[in-house]
Parts: C-alpha cells; sequence; structure tokens
C-alpha cells in the first residue's frame, strides 16, 4: 500500500518494534509509536503515550489522525483481546484503511489463556470493518532464550517429553511484517516460523552448552489438554508455512559473541 501518511506502530520500542521501526524508516515512511511512556521524537519518529488497556480515546485518537495503516505489535501475558478491540474502535472512528496484527502460531489450538487472548485479538482485528492482514509467528529466539536461561538455572533441567518449539527470529518476523504492512490487506497470511524444530530440552542443553554448562535433563510429562495439544504439534507452523533463515544456534553464537 502506496501512502505517505505516517504508520502507527503500537509496541513499537519492544523486542519486535525494535527491528521494525528501522525498517520502515529505511523505507522512506514517517512512524509513530504508540508506548506506554512518553519519549522525545527521533529523524521520523515521533511518539505517543497511551496504555491500550487502558483505552484512552483522547490519546489514541490523537496517535491515529491522519493515519492511514496500523500496525498492531503491542502485546503481554494478559489483556491483549481487551487491548486490541480498544484500538481497533479508535482506529476504526479515525478511518485507518489497513489494520496489520502480529499473533501466534496455535492461537485456535492451544487451550491457554494467552492463546486464547490472541485469538481473541485476532477477532477483533478480523470483525473490525477495517481492512486487515494478520500474521502468526511461533516464539522468538529472545522468548527461548529467556526460558533456556531461567531453566538452566535449576540443579536437573525439567524436559517435557513431546514439547516442541520452531523458534523464529525476531529479524525475521519484522521484515515478513514490513511486506505485509506496506503491500495490500491479505487476510491470514501463512504462518512464520523458524528453519528448525527443538525439542524444548534441546534448546536448554545447546544455550548450556553455549555458556560452558552442564545441567542434567530430566524427563517429564505435561499433563492434560496442554499436554495433549503439544505432544501433537499444535503449536507447530502449519502446511505452506514461510520459514525464516536464522537458526538458534546461530542467534547464540551472536549472543555469545556479543
Amino acid at each position: 500500500m502506496k501512502t505517505t501518511a505516517p504508520i502507527l506502530v503500537t509496541g513499537g520500542t519492544g523486542t519486535l518494534g525494535s527491528h521494525v521501526v528501522p525498517l520502515l524508516r529505511a523505507a522512506g515512511h514517517p512512524v509513530r509509536v504508540l508506548t506506554r511512556h512518553s519519549r522525545e521524537p527521533a529523524a521520523g519518529i515521533e511518539y505517543h503515550a497511551c496504555d491500550l488497556l487502558q483505552g484512552d480515546s483522547d490519546a489514541l485518537g490523537a496517535a491515529l489522525a491522519g493515519v492511514e495503516t496500523v500496525l498492531h505489535l503491542a502485546g503481554g501475558p494478559k489483556g491483549d483481546d481487551e487491548a486490541t478491540r480498544n484500538l481497533v474502535r479508535a482506529a476504526r472512528a479515525a478511518g485507518v484503511r489497513h489494520l496489520v496484527y502480529i499473533s501466534v502460531i496455535g492461537a485456535d489450538r492451544i487451550p491457554l489463556a494467552y492463546f486464547r487472548a490472541k485469538l481473541g485479538a485476532e477477532r477483533a482485528v478480523a470483525e473490525s470493518g477495517i481492512p486487515w492482514t494478520t500474521l502468526r509467528a511461533a516464539q522468538f529466539h529472545d522468548l527461548a532464550l529467556t526460558v533456556a536461561q531461567k531453566m538452566g538455572k535449576l540443579p536437573v533441567v525439567p524436559a517435557p517429553g513431546g514439547m516442541r518449539w520452531e523458534p523464529v527470529d525476531a529479524r525475521d518476523v519484522a521484515a515478513r511484517l514490513v511486506e505485509l504492512t506496506l503491500d495490500d490487506p491479505a487476510g491470514l497470511v501463512a504462518d512464520l516460523s523458524g528453519p528448525e524444530v527443538y525439542g524444548l530440552g534441546e534448546l536448554v542443553r545447546q544455550y548450556l552448552e553455549s555458556t560452558g554448562r552442564r545441567r542434567p535433563l530430566m524427563p517429564v510429562r505435561m499433563p492434560g489438554k496442554v499436554g495433549r495439544a503439544y505432544r501433537t504439534g499444535e503449536n507447530l507452523a502449519t502446511a505452506g508455512a514461510t520459514v525464516g533463515t536464522r537458526t538458534w544456534e546461530a542467534f547464540l553464537a551472536e549472543r555469545k559473541a556479543g
């Protein structure tokens, strides 16, 4: 979608947003970033303070004034559905022409509150009346690292049997999102995953090896519906998925070198 209007990015200061915003600027687009805390403007970037969960209509209205495209990256451990509904109402009132949302693979299949909130946010976008695009991505390498760091502190690392991840690099997700944002609305597009599938225990083991440490792994079984969903791969990408280029091993090597 060709436009000289500013693009509003929610969550533009987070892990994903910190990659997305420079790419949009490099493509020549002015950017507005919706963030919880005010910041001084930078070259081609304005910051608007607003908490989407609070739904401050005045702050949202000011941030959306003159905006034709919104890229919704903001998210948290809970409340994503409510925050997205608040954004949708304001975007519709502002006459936004393209709403792009980043969701998670398995949003419609994993019986956990986080995934249900993501699915609720997807539905809010799809039912908004605004032309839309939604991308479901796998867990980022950054999240896998955080999990591995926490589990690696334990004297014995639990390794849930059958729990597999296919982590993707945030830079690959950012590049794909910018493509989608600058193109026409496309609805629900193909999933985006990393190039390899790993058991959770394997991710932790590789992290520990990269830091020169060892821990014994203890197999455990995840019970109930959640365990069954993970064992059957409901969190993995569906057929026809787009695959990122950066591997978990390369990500660890970069972090070690840095």
